[in-house]
């Protein structure tokens, strides 16, 4: 306090704030410049009351003003100090700052604001409230603009209670007024407890700010883990696929060479039956010539004798023997190479599907939402389209594979080398991709006896059994009137409104499968949770007493 009463603040004018220039004495006992105080009452109430500018003491008449010699000469010994500006710490308010009520002209930055006075002071005004006994009650805080907030707007007095019926500040004259009957405490009360409630929510949050600091580490270790697993089995995969490449260059290669080598074999059997021939006819040639020259002798004796040693020459002739055949040099083995693809291409998707599967079973640390509405579901949309080497001979596939129909009159149009993909017995046929991850698509019908299905497919071959029959494959049946859900030969009836669209959803990390009746609003029809162990695909079973007008398509969600 003694600070603030400081020697070089005394001596500074309470209105401009610099020191004293021909100062004269208030009668209250403050000094100010002569032309400061003239100045300061000239702008005042217009009523003829005159006031102190600094402690505001109020006089009915304008008091006398005499010079104060004594501070006069203290203030000419300042001046040599360098007093003359005023002291740093008294500043100029900024846009952001809380400003003097006080100052006249130029404001200075508020240090307190005053909750009975309701005004804000700098430091050269706020001194009353550190000379003065009468302030002693008087309650400083750090400058605020918002305190003045505490006026009853209706009242313009100090809101100092509290009324916890309608959880509001209000004044004395509101209590006697419109809140009289409803239940009012001082403010300071109301504080008390509201800091108890404070401390209890204060702590709740700073142990949600441990938690989700050490939730946020943890968040670090796993993006870290992620990083250093995804780059080792980025390595391992090109070591691995690397490996495959040159096993099969590799297999290649030794076919290549047994091919060669073959041809080589092929080459000199041939090769070996040209020199034969050629042996022959150079034999044959000569043959021909004494023939044509046995033929021109003249002497019958020596003809007959001759024509008789020739004709055991021709009896002993070895010639060699082939047939002539239509020849297919390596076309088998092309045929075979060409099956060995696709059986290889065939075996490399499947697999490729489970490994794919596991990328995307990569478990994290935050949880999926579950869609609700239909923009939600749709944001999860794959395009389906089914796959011509497992369709039944009698389905037809059109609208680029995306709808599937009845066709007993069509012939088979499929690769045959494909039979082992084939459903053969059932008029079924898989979607040509697999469900990878949140899946939604919806399957438009026309007609009914039809089966929506999602499944496993085998290795090896198709199972060729229903779908919903055995314990890999989910199937919604839908009927002329109304719904049943099949799975490992168990049929549950459902109820759900009746629509030519059906919507499925599958989230096979989750193990969730849904399937939605979908007209202007989604229904659920059944709901599964369990927990998928192999890719999963789409599947469409068209029965045979329905099938004559039942078509069905994946639709083209855009």
């Amino acid at each position: 306090m003694a600070q603030q009463g400081s020697t070089s603040v005394k001596f500074h004018c309470s209105v401009c704030l610099d020191l004293l220039k021909d100062p004269v004495t208030i009668p209250c006992g403050h000094n100010c410049c002569m032309s400061c105080i003239k100045g300061h009452w000239n702008t005042e109430d217009p009523k003829g009351i005159y006031s102190c500018p600094q402690c505001g003491k109020s006089f009915i008449q304008k008091p006398d003003l005499e010079k104060n010699t004594m501070s006069e000469g203290l203030i000419e010994d300042l001046k040599p100090s360098g007093h003359q500006a005023a002291p740093a710490d008294l500043c100029y308010a900024g846009p952001e700052d809380v400003s003097c009520d006080v100052c006249t002209g130029k404001k200075l930055k508020a240090v307190k604001s005053c909750l009975v006075c309701l005004v804000s002071y700098c430091e050269q005004h706020l001194q009353p409230h550190y000379e003065s006994s009468a302030f002693d009650k008087h309650k400083l805080i750090k400058p605020s603009k918002e305190f003045k907030g505490n006026i009853c707007s209706t009242h313009n007095e100090v809101m100092k209670m509290f009324c916890r019926t309608d959880q509001q500040c209000i004044c004395y004259v509101c209590c006697m007024d419109e809140h009289n009957h409803h239940v009012t405490v001082p403010v300071e009360v109301e504080r008390a407890e509201k800091d108890k409630d404070l401390k209890v929510n204060l702590q709740e949050v700073q142990k949600k700010i441990q938690t989700r600091v050490e939730e946020d580490k943890e968040l670090e270790k796993e993006m870290e883990g992620i990083k250093l697993s995804a780059d080792k089995t980025i390595e391992d995969c090109e070591t691995i696929i690397n490996e495959l490449v040159s096993f099969i260059k590799e297999k290649g290669s030794n076919l290549k060479q047994q091919i060669r080598s073959q041809q080589k074999d092929e080459e000199r059997r041939v090769k070996d039956l040209q020199n034969k021939l050629e042996q022959e006819i150079t034999e044959l040639r000569r043959k021909e010539e004494e023939l044509k020259q046995l033929s021109d002798t003249e002497d019958h004796t020596e003809f007959l004798l001759s024509y008789s040693m020739m004709s055991k020459l021709s009896e002993n002739t070895d010639s060699p023997s082939f047939k002539m055949c239509q020849v297919k040099y390596f076309e088998d083995l092309q045929t075979a190479l060409l099956e060995a693809r696709e059986n290889l291409k065939a075996f490399l998707s499947e697999e490729w599907s489970y490994i794919t599967l596991t990328v995307r079973s990569v478990d994290v640390l935050l949880p999926q939402s579950k869609p609700k509405t239909r923009d939600e579901f749709l944001k999860h949309s794959c395009q389906l389209t089914m796959d011509p080497d497992t369709v039944h001979k009698k389905l037809f596939l059109s609208n680029q594979n995306r709808t599937v129909s009845a066709s007993a009159s069509n012939p088979n149009i499929y690769p045959a080398y494909k039979k082992r993909d084939r459903f053969s017995i059932q008029q079924q046929v898989l979607s040509k991709e697999s469900l990878i991850g949140l899946c939604y698509w919806e399957v438009e019908m026309k007609g009914r006896g039809l089966s929506v299905a999602v499944t496993y497919k085998n290795k090896n071959k198709l199972d060729q059994s229903e779908f919903g029959s055995n314990n890999n494959s989910w199937a919604l049946e839908c009927y002329k009137d109304s719904y049943k859900f099949r799975h490992n030969k168990i049929t549950t009836s459902i109820a759900g409104p009746l629509s030519s669209k059906v919507g499925v959803y599958v989230d096979p990390r989750a193990g969730i499968l849904s399937f939605y009746s979908v007209s202007d609003t989604m229904a659920l029809l059944h709901r599964v949770q369990t927990t998928f162990t192999h890719p999963l695909y789409a599947g469409l079973w068209i029965w045979k007493s329905y099938w004559t007008d039942t078509t069905a398509t994946f639709n083209e969600i855009k």
